[in-house]
């Protein structure tokens, strides 16, 4: 018992304790681990863009409090490119936020845009942050799991389990494409349904855009493009997995003027302001060609196949991802059941470090066998770890 009679945790947030990718990441510093759970690059983005940001802060640009909408240069650079790569258009002073990385953009949009009681539909698994945002809402989580394929190639929403997920309680339908972890790329045709099945249920939807530009099959088409999504959808970018500067937690959401006051009458109050030289840099950095980004998604899917045939040679059964820099993957094949405890040995058996997907899912068996790894890293990094993990099959 506490001094004060009860536990001093909010009892909304109890249940989520200390997140994965810290947990995951301490013990690859602990153990000395390839560390391929927690998603972030082992190489800096663009010099150019680093240099842009060092020359912001000799500038004395964005050394004090930065306006709270984001710097207008952002504002814009964000504005050009929706216009750019979806020919969307948006109004830099009334339709753009800038936030402190997505993960403040998600946190937010749903404090400003429920109320307790409300109900959000998010695809499982998600990423965590999610269930926590929902529960500091007051709001309640209803879970549509996506599932493998029946080739079992990858996974996919099953459109129906959406449309009954909706009650009349349901206020926000929580959209994340390209997907974390399963690196699923929602089509056209499934958006579309997902479009008109807002439009006929009035519900807001958030979307995490985050790995737009990370896209290996299919194609990135934001929600906010369909018919009657532009004024109900708040759409969330990020610089950290377009420019690998992580770090930096620099991101924004487009929507309507209205969505925009209401996102930001909460945000204001969180960070207030965030990151002042480096959207600067972000700025320049949304500007650079296209070769860039073309680049950028041929060297991860580079990755993607190292890592992948690396780990389908190890024993693993493999779910290849459309999208993202991550690979789920189940264990079962190496005679495991038990996700957690396998990453939590794995470091001792092969000094490799990965993320169990069960902590992404409220059903919990859905997820307990399966396993996520980043592959974000140099490429002699990720040979290294799929030698390692030949251990676990005697190959």
């Amino acid at each position: 018992m506490t001094p004060m009679g009860r536990p001093l945790l909010n009892r909304r947030l109890a249940e989520f304790g200390t997140t994965i990718f810290a947990e995951m990441s301490a013990l690859a510093v602990r153990t000395g681990s390839i560390n391929l759970g927690q998603g972030f690059p082992d190489t800096d983005g663009p010099e150019e863009v680093r240099e842009a940001a060092v020359r912001a802060l000799r500038d004395g640009r964005g050394n004090q409090y930065p306006p709270g909408p984001g710097i207008p240069e952002l504002r814009t650079a964000v504005t050009a490119h929706q216009q750019r790569w979806y020919g969307l258009t948006y109004d830099p002073d009334t339709e753009v936020l800038v936030t402190a990385g997505a993960t403040e953009a998600i946190a937010a949009s749903l404090l400003a845009l429920l109320e307790p009681g409300d109900e959000v539909i998010a695809l499982e698994p998600y990423y965590d942050s999610y269930a926590a945002c929902i529960a500091m809402a007051g709001a309640t989580r209803v879970p549509v799991t996506l599932r493998p394929s029946v080739e079992g190639a990858c996974y996919r929403l099953d459109l129906d389990e959406l449309r009954d997920a909706v009650t009349d309680r349901t206020r926000l339908i929580l959209l994340n494409t390209p997907h974390n972890p399963t690196g699923t790329v929602l089509t056209r045709d499934e958006l579309a349904a997902i479009a008109e099945l807002a439009c006929e249920r009035d519900l807001l939807v958030v979307t995490d855009e985050v790995y737009e530009h990370l896209v290996f099959e299919g194609e990135h088409v934001p929600l906010a493009s369909f018919p009657g999504m532009r004024e109900r959808t708040v759409s969330i970018g990020s610089a950290g997995k377009t420019f690998s500067f992580t770090g930096w937690k620099v991101g924004w959401i487009t929507g309507s003027p209205e969505l925009v006051s209401a996102v930001r009458s909460a945000k204001q109050f969180l960070t207030y302001v965030s990151a002042g030289p480096f959207q600067y840099a972000v700025a320049e950095a949304l500007a650079l060609p296209d070769d860039y980004f073309h680049g950028l998604r041929e060297d991860m899917r580079r990755k993607r196949d190292i890592l992948a045939d690396g780990l389908a040679e190890a024993g693993f059964r493999v779910y290849r991802p459309s999208g993202t820099y991550f690979i789920t993957t189940d264990i079962t094949a190496l005679g495991e059941q038990d996700g957690l405890a396998f990453c939590l040995g794995l470091p001792e058996r092969c000094g490799v470090v990965a993320v169990p997907n069960a902590v992404f899912y409220d059903d919990k068996a859905a997820g307990r066998s399966l396993v996520r790894f980043a592959f974000c890293k140099k490429d002699e990094v990720l040979r290294e770890a799929a030698a390692r993990l030949k251990q676990l099959s005697g190959s």
